[in-house]
């Protein structure tokens, strides 16, 4: 992803970078789902861990932006990052429900 985001710097937001930098932020994302989605599975559907996950609405919204935010890049590349700065701020918040699902 470093490549990426001093692509995006180099060229001040252009449209090609800024998607670009949407797809790897996608896939990380998805690669995110899909640990979660192994773990639940591995540790089972009632274990302290898929309850303190519950929905995961954040991971799916995340998915979602970002997936919006990828064409989007192509017309209004400044609105993308807004998405991406979004998201990244949706992150920093703690999820509380992990760490009293995970206690013991």
């Amino acid at each position: 992803m470093p490549f990426t985001t001093a692509w995006v710097g180099e060229t001040h937001f252009a449209a090609w970078p800024t998607a670009a930098y949407g797809i790897v932020l996608l896939l990380a994302g998805v690669a995110y789902y899909i640990l979660v989605r192994a773990l639940v599975a591995l540790h089972g559907r009632t274990s302290g861990l898929a309850r303190a996950l519950g929905h995961q609405s954040k991971d799916k919204l995340s998915v979602l932006l970002y997936a919006v935010a990828i064409p989007l890049a192509f017309a209004y590349p400044r609105a993308a990052d807004v998405l991406y700065v979004t998201v990244a701020l949706m992150w920093l918040i703690p999820d509380r429900r992990v760490e009293k699902g995970t206690a013991r």
